[in-house]
């Protein structure tokens, strides 16, 4: 039953994140933005020359080291863990992108928002897979079975330091794709991705997250939890 719930959680985190970037990119001018990780993670792609895969793959597991030294230890099965969730994880990242922009026949892609309808509408959609990307971080932290590398960081922020608290530890994960994002300014001198749906990730994602905890399989329960000696002990 954990795989079911993984493989689940994983389609609807992908699809969430790839909603964020592609409604953004088809409103001209651009003021939208994607999911706060996403956004940073696609700009320094871009800066690197890298695409999606890459950049989602590479970043990723250097985050999964940073956990290695906020737990105290180097767990190679946690790592290994992290490695598992984002092969699978990257690859849809770039199908769901190449569907959304219609590279397969079977769908011409999202055109491009022409109309105040069409921009609201994305604009919805766009918060829709903000909502997509909370609920699935809910889903497979509870699993426990391997989690994204940056999600496995905001459970170890939730449960080390800040008593369960999803909101505030999802605040605290945005400092390495805040880096992440200056890095690429200063390589590309553009800031894309970031807008309006990115401070509503920013403001809401975690509390998402939160509220898929209670509401979304509700009889899923946090379990296998490895944070390191929590600071209030």
């Amino acid at each position: 039953m954990a795989t079911f719930y993984f493989v689940v959680s994983l389609i609807i985190n992908s699809a969430g994140n790839v909603l964020t970037l592609v409604t953004s990119a088809k409103i001209h001018p651009s003021f939208l933005g994607s999911a706060y990780w996403t956004a940073a993670e696609a700009n320094l792609g871009t800066a690197l020359h890298w695409n999606l895969f890459w950049a989602f793959l590479i970043l990723g597991m250097l985050i999964s080291l940073l956990n290695a030294l906020l737990v105290g230890k180097f767990d190679i099965k946690r790592i290994f863990g992290n490695l598992i969730f984002m092969v699978p994880f990257s690859a849809m990242i770039q199908i769901f992108e190449d569907f959304f922009l219609g590279k397969y026949p079977i769908f011409a892609g999202l055109p491009d928002a022409k109309t105040p309808l069409m921009i609201g509408f994305y604009i919805l959609l766009n918060f829709f897979g903000v909502a997509l990307i909370g609920t699935a971080i809910s889903i497979y932290q509870r699993v426990n079975f391997v989690l994204h590398p940056a999600d496995d960081l905001m459970q170890i922020l939730r449960f080390k330091y800040f008593k369960g608290r999803a909101a505030v530890a999802m605040w605290a994960s945005y400092i390495p794709p805040t880096i992440m994002a200056i890095i690429a300014i200063i390589i590309t001198r553009q800031f894309t991705n970031f807008g309006l749906g990115t401070v509503f990730a920013f403001l809401c994602q975690g509390a998402v997250t939160g509220w898929a905890d209670i509401h979304i399989f509700r009889k899923l329960k946090h379990q296998k939890l490895d944070v390191g000696k929590k600071v209030t002990e």
